[in-house]
């Protein structure tokens, strides 16, 4: 398709990014096409919608948690216009899958600061882990379960004891203890999940599989 070829070839050439290079991009860029399908061709399209993004991350990715989708896709919507274009799209995926913890513990911390104050609470907290734990039946109350969990946290995470966790309290805790990435709920993708790349590349195109197969791990 001309016009897909053509924004491949104009936004490979604008996007310079360390951990892909231009064929990898490409090929992102090409994905990114076909998930917009027909609509890519409209002249008011701007992106992908937070519901096709939302499905997205589901279907291709294996999340489940409806909160974290949502911030996910905030994530990535980088000029907050209610749609992923192809540049947030290729910029926010190069971090999801191949990004180093840095870049990774940035991202999932903007994930779990729900309301973007530069700050993970007490309540943020409380939401997030109720939300993302198995509802499992009880006689307790399920909420004060999940209240001494965030307390728990809190003593774990929080070293300047503020009660409450800045990127700098996230950050050492991830670096002493790197399962704390994803304390509050998973926001990286499934890694049973990282052959969705067969999904668009040609069938015939060994070369791009090969390349391609190091998004896999």
């Amino acid at each position: 398709d001309n016009s897909v070829d053509r924004a491949l070839g104009l936004e490979s050439g604008r996007l310079t990014l360390k951990s892909v290079n231009r064929h990898e991009i490409e090929c992102l860029i090409r994905f990114f096409y076909t998930l917009l399908g027909d609509a890519a061709e409209k002249p008011d399209c701007i992106g992908l919608d937070r519901n096709t993004f939302r499905n997205i991350l589901h279907t291709t990715f294996g999340m489940t948690d409806d909160m974290i989708m949502d911030r996910v896709f905030r994530a990535f919507d980088r000029d907050n216009d209610g749609h992923v274009s192809v540049t947030e799209w290729v910029t926010g995926l190069c971090v999801f899958l191949r990004g180093n913890l840095e870049e990774k513990m940035k991202y999932c911390f903007e994930a779990y600061d729900l309301n973007g104050d530069g700050f993970i609470s007490r309540e943020e907290m409380f939401h997030m882990l109720k939300n993302s734990l198995l509802k499992q039946p009880s006689e307790e109350d399920p909420d004060e379960g999940i209240k001494d969990l965030v307390d728990i946290t809190l003593k774990k995470m929080d070293y300047d004891h503020d009660g409450k966790l800045s990127f700098a309290d996230y950050e050492q805790a991830v670096r002493d203890e790197g399962l704390l990435l994803e304390a509050f709920g998973p926001c990286l993708p499934d890694p049973k999940c990282f052959n969705f790349f067969s999904l668009y590349l040609p069938e015939n195109d060994e070369a791009s599989h090969q390349d391609l197969s190091f998004w896999m791990f």
